[in-house]
């Protein structure tokens, strides 16, 4: 047992009410123990996500700690969805401490009292709240004011990227049923003079009948100068000699619809970005680290949007444990595992820092030489994934020196490290 589970342990006293909330879409339901784990709650009590229901359950829990002569409140939820947010940000004004349990500790722990892995809204409140005594919690960080703009507009960003992906890719798929020699052509889908194209002759044989004149004539309307008359007899041979499936009003409109799309995705995602950029001029130490070579604005936007205010923070350690980057080992007796990270923590900032370590690597002479001396060293060399989750956890501690400390990026001091390991 490590040393912040023993202070986790701590925190729960004698004079504790530990509440543990099966949230849900439309109602939670809440148990209660003590310390020790005896229930106090005679049953399940349910309370709707509303206004209403979270002050009846405030005043529910304060009755129970009042009658059992307890001082302290703990509230503790499984984190799975969206529906504890409200609840989370409305016992912000009480004196309650609210913390999380893991989905993979309540799961794994369904059996321990009625050996079944049965679900339940009476079973899971109080597997929940049998967890914090022992430790096995973990406090959230709401992050406020700016980080929470900034948190949203990130999210949404990749969401936009996502759905831009998945409307390239069927975009793509139609050109493979009607048009697949569009693709000799142009080798991007979205590319913009073959996409104004499409939106007068969608179909190989539109084309033949706008033919080589009319394609230029809409290049030039556009003012596109890097499609030329050499692009439009290579579409028309391309449309002559077409197998795509023959097509009619409805085909038309599904790739129109799709090219439509396509253009909303890239609107909102240019405006997205802008606003981004607007938080980012906002938060102290942003601009320092948008100065690091190979770093970008989403980069640092990602890294921003998870950690929230780096004064949380003591030590980068903390920061590589919550991205899912702490080193862990499998042994057992004498077989000894291989070391690997334990990716148990936040998926996004483990995905930003993994894109940071790529573009640094590419960008930055120092994260190139440390790259390449990490998978090249003759004493344990690593592999380039390795290598990249060590670049990962190095621009961590970096960031981090960074933003606590108001530096500015120093090479000579980023490469005190290598001048050290390489002379080992």
């Amino acid at each position: 047992m490590n040393d912040t589970q023993n202070k986790k342990i701590a925190q729960v006293t004698d004079k504790t009410l530990v509440v543990g909330v099966d949230v849900g879409s439309d109602t939670h339901y809440a148990r209660a123990i003590l310390a020790r784990g005896y229930e106090v709650s005679k049953r399940p009590f349910g309370f709707e996500n509303t206004r209403e229901g979270f002050e009846k359950f405030v005043r529910w829990s304060y009755d129970l700690a009042i009658a059992n002569q307890l001082t302290k409140i703990f509230v503790a939820v499984e984190p799975t969805g969206h529906y504890w947010f409200n609840l989370a940000d409305y016992l912000k004004a009480y004196d309650v401490k609210f913390v999380m349990v893991a989905p993979q500790h309540v799961k794994h722990s369904k059996e321990m009292d009625d050996n079944t892995q049965r679900k339940d809204d009476r079973k899971d409140p109080l597997i929940i709240a049998k967890l914090v005594p022992e430790g096995r919690y973990m406090e959230p960080y709401i992050p406020e004011d700016v980080y929470a703009e900034l948190r949203v507009a990130f999210n949404r960003r990749c969401d936009l990227v996502e759905a831009l992906t998945r409307n390239i890719n069927r975009m793509i798929r139609w050109f493979d049923m009607h048009f697949p020699e569009y693709r000799t052509v142009y080798g991007k889908a979205n590319a913009i003079s073959g996409l104004l194209v499409l939106m007068r002759a969608p179909l190989p044989s539109d084309i033949l009948e706008l033919g080589v004149e009319g394609i230029c004539r809409i290049w030039r309307e556009a003012k596109i100068r890097a499609a030329g008359i050499n692009r439009a007899k290579k579409l028309v041979e391309a449309a002559r000699q077409s197998i795509g499936l023959k097509g009619g009003e409805a085909v038309r409109q599904e790739l129109w619809q799709l090219m439509e799309e396509h253009e909303l995705l890239k609107k909102q995602l240019d405006d997205i970005m802008r606003i981004i950029e607007d938080l980012l001029a906002r938060i102290p130490g942003a601009d320092r680290l948008l100065k690091v070579p190979g770093a970008g604005i989403v980069t640092v936007a990602g890294f921003l949007s998870e950690v929230g205010d780096i004064c949380r923070f003591t030590d980068p350690k903390q920061i590589q444990k919550l991205a899912g980057l702490a080193v862990v080992e499998n042994s057992s007796g004498k077989r000894k595992g291989m070391p690997g990270i334990s990716r148990r923590g936040r998926g996004r900032l483990r995905w930003v820092l993994f894109q940071l370590a790529r573009t640094t690597v590419k960008n930055n002479k120092e994260m190139r030489a440390y790259h390449q001396y990490y998978t090249t060293r003759k004493k344990n060399p690593l592999k380039k994934m390795q290598s990249l989750m060590a670049i990962a956890g190095k621009m961590t501690r970096i960031f981090f020196g960074m933003l606590k400390n108001g530096r500015e990026y120093d090479p000579a001091i980023v490469m005190k490290d290598f001048n050290r390991e390489a002379a080992a």
